[in-house]
């Protein structure tokens, strides 16, 4: 996947309303599909936090007294941004709905095979 960050700026961040046949179209079960997206949101999630953390911990200045506290607006900025992203339930709903989500069966395979 190319850079999430680009890619979702365009992803209008306020939830809305979704037709629920389109919604379960590929799954027919709502209970499979909100399954498929909670799964990418955590996956999501994960990853730009960990990414945020990353980004952040280059600024981090380790001092000993616990008073100090420095205010740095690079910082501030980068934690501003990733505050403005869309929330991930809201990206892997996206997702979804594109097509760009692939779930796999392993259970369901075995069962088949068998």
């Amino acid at each position: 996947m190319n850079d999430l960050k680009t890619q979702v700026q365009g992803i209008d961040p306020n939830l809305q309303g979704k037709d629920m046949e389109k919604f379960v179209s590929k799954t027919q079960n709502v209970y499979e599909t909100l399954e498929i997206i909670s799964k990418r949101a955590n996956q999501l999630a994960g990853d730009l936090k960990e990414e945020l953390h990353q980004k952040l911990e280059e600024f981090a200045v380790t001092t000993d007294a616990i008073e100090e506290v420095h205010e740095n607006k690079e910082q501030i900025e980068i934690s501003k941004f990733y505050e403005r992203l869309p929330n991930p339930a809201v990206i892997a709903t996206y997702e979804y709905l594109n097509g760009e989500l692939k779930a796999e069966y392993k259970q369901r395979e075995r069962n088949n095979n068998e």
